[in-house]
């Protein structure tokens, strides 16, 4: 007796992004967008004994990467498709680097944002003549309604990140990157839906296969982090790196980290913005949260790194300039830059003036002094004055007080809360 044996039909092979693909990228990209480049960071390495060297996607065309695979998908489309037109969801990076090439390459692009988008990243993406469409309270609900117009109106949906084509262009970010420097002994690479980080670490250990590839991601949106671990979902909220708050990896791309990536920092808002001052003052470079947050993981975890030689990709620069401005301010109060200090002075004129005086010889900057006539604390005759001053350093501003205790003015040393210390 025999037994037949019917074997079943193999099932189509899974998807994946090969080398060739974003060598193949690299060529179609050339001459489209910014060669942008891989930078030492003497001051930053000196800060954290190793050798960082820094790719600045921030000085890409629309100031992030997101533009290389933006093309590259267009560039796989058919001239129908082309004519009908393609539509994204984004509430940033993406949405410019589709309604750029599109652009360029004359396809009607529709982009869907949430409704609570900032103005100035609407006229950002309309200026490149995509039509912004507001739609949904959240990203998701975004993404709903923009596959809705594709399957209505016939276009082509440009997914941000879990796509072949996609990956192959961000993936030219790894080319650049060890063109410049060949062998680093780490890459770190920020995640949110890994599209960046598949194409990067596709290229890295290819090429580099002993280098150690480090993802980052922000705590509140560690969906990568979570699935390596077992499972769980990111609690989500407001975060300063909004580039990469996305709450899961896409079916591809996590396929091709989970064989790649072999470390994930997860880090905290507090490292995120030191990270995104320190890039400013010491290497005057303008990064949004996203873009800052492979530094936040060497603040954060300065052990994986000490003595080592490590490149950290600097993904986009798009930051709101408001948004800068209170980082950089409430990094000055952190240090002991600018405080606030509380002077008690005989409430007639011209002492006032004297006070401002005994502050200029002394260096301190006033930015801001208001009187308090008007409490009940404050004996008659006398009033507080609340005077915030920028200084070099923290014994910078014990000096200032120093001086005008001596002046005959007794002075207190506020915290940003308005308490004594």
């Amino acid at each position: 007796m025999t037994t037949e044996t019917t074997a079943t039909p193999p099932g189509p092979a899974p998807v994946t992004v090969g080398l060739d693909d974003i060598r193949a990228a690299a060529t179609a990209l050339a001459g489209a967008i910014v060669r942008t480049p891989t930078v030492d960071s003497f001051t930053l390495s000196r800060l954290f004994r190793c050798e960082l060297t820094l790719k600045l996607e921030n000085l890409q065309v629309t100031g992030s990467f997101k533009a290389r695979g933006a093309l590259i998908k267009l560039l796989t489309l058919s001239e129908a498709q082309r004519a009908r037109g393609v539509v994204a969801m984004s509430a940033g990076n993406h949405a410019q680097g589709v309604a750029y090439h599109a652009g360029r390459l004359g396809i009607p692009a529709t982009i869907v944002m949430p409704m609570e988008t900032p103005f100035t990243k609407v006229r950002l993406t309309e200026q490149w003549g995509a039509t912004v469409v507001l739609e949904g309270e959240t990203l998701d609900e975004a993404r709903e309604h923009a596959r809705m117009l594709a399957d209505r109106d016939g276009l082509t949906f440009v997914h941000p990140f879990d796509d072949p084509a996609i990956v192959a262009g961000q993936g030219t970010v790894g080319l650049e990157m060890l063109e410049d420097r060949p062998a680093p002994q780490d890459v770190v690479v920020p995640i949110g839906g890994g599209g960046l980080m598949s194409g990067v670490a596709t290229v890295v250990k290819a090429l580099a296969p002993q280098t150690r590839i480090i993802g980052v991601q922000v705590a509140s949106y560690a969906g990568y982090s979570l699935h390596r671990s077992g499972g769980g979902k990111p609690g989500g909220g407001q975060t300063l790196a909004e580039g990469i708050a996305v709450k899961a990896p896409g079916g591809l791309t996590a396929a091709i980290m989970d064989g790649l990536v072999d470390e994930v920092v997860v880090v905290d808002e507090p490292a995120l913005e030191r990270a995104v001052q320190l890039l400013m003052e010491e290497q005057h470079v303008v990064v949004e949260g996203a873009g800052a947050a492979p530094l936040a993981a060497v603040l954060s975890r300065p052990d994986l790194f000490e003595g080592r030689t490590a490149t950290l990709v600097v993904s986009g620069g798009n930051i709101d300039s408001q948004i800068l401005a209170s980082i950089l301010l409430r990094g000055m109060a952190r240090a002991g830059r600018m405080v606030k200090l509380r002077v008690e002075i005989p409430d007639r004129p011209g002492v006032l003036a004297k006070v401002a005086e005994v502050i200029g010889r002394g260096g301190g900057n006033i930015i801001e002094i208001y009187h308090h006539r008007l409490f009940l604390d404050v004996p008659l005759k006398r009033t507080d004055v609340d005077a915030v001053i920028e200084a070099t350093d923290a014994p910078h501003v014990h000096r200032i007080i120093e001086n005008l205790n001596k002046a005959g003015f007794p002075t207190r040393l506020l915290s940003t809360m308005g308490q004594e210390k």
